[in-house]
């Protein structure tokens, strides 16, 4: 089996929160598309909550913490990206749209991207065209088709079995599917070797 590399990012403020919830189905939907398609994949879950103090600081001096440098250097280094917020007056929270206004804005270009949100009302599901697929749109990701919304009725109770939960399901497994086959199509990076960093003897001497 090939390996790729998927991190998912979840704004939800809450413990539980409804979107590390739609984080983690959807993190789960894309593992077991990309084992149908014999690619493994290692995967890193990072709640934006755990890193909220160290994003105001960068976002202020323009310098992340190691800690928060580590969580970066496993956004924009992986094979593929999940991204879910929770709706907060009609938008993506402010600390989900903070996270990304710390990142290079090149450094998502050609990432394959899944976008999720999620809401006490379908009314809200808007989000997903209006603020969240055009912010990735400018940072010239690669965002598949199905962006998945989950208002409150469609976890029902503690099980998440709601009225509306296989329609949910279905949407996640669509949109796992589609995350899947970019992140599959991918081409592996290359294992650093020895001479990595190797420079020419020619080229330190100025004559390449």
């Amino acid at each position: 089996m090939t390996g790729r590399t998927l991190t998912a990012v979840s704004a939800g403020i809450g413990q539980p929160s409804a979107s590390r919830l739609l984080a983690d189905r959807l993190v789960a939907a894309t593992g077991r598309a990309l084992a149908g398609a014999a690619v493994g994949v290692t995967t890193t879950v990072v709640d934006l909550r755990d890193h909220a103090r160290d994003a105001t600081s960068a976002l202020l001096t323009g310098v992340p913490s190691a800690r928060l440098a580590s969580v970066i250097s496993a956004v924009t280094g992986s094979d593929g990206l999940i991204a879910v917020t929770p709706v907060f007056n009609a938008s993506y929270s402010g600390l989900f749209k903070m996270f990304f206004d710390i990142l290079d804005p090149d450094s998502l270009a050609g990432t394959p991207v899944l976008i999720g949100a999620t809401g006490n009302t379908p009314r809200h599901s808007l989000v997903i065209e209006h603020a969240i697929r055009p912010m990735f749109g400018y940072l010239r990701s690669v965002v598949v088709p199905t962006g998945v919304f989950a208002a409150a009725q469609d976890w029902g109770g503690t099980d998440g079995r709601g009225a509306d939960a296989g329609a949910l399901d279905q949407r996640i497994r669509r949109a796992a599917g589609e995350l899947a086959a970019l992140v599959a199509a991918r081409p592996a990076a290359a294992p650093a070797g020895p001479y990595a960093d190797f420079t020419p003897m020619a080229d330190l001497l100025g004559e390449a």
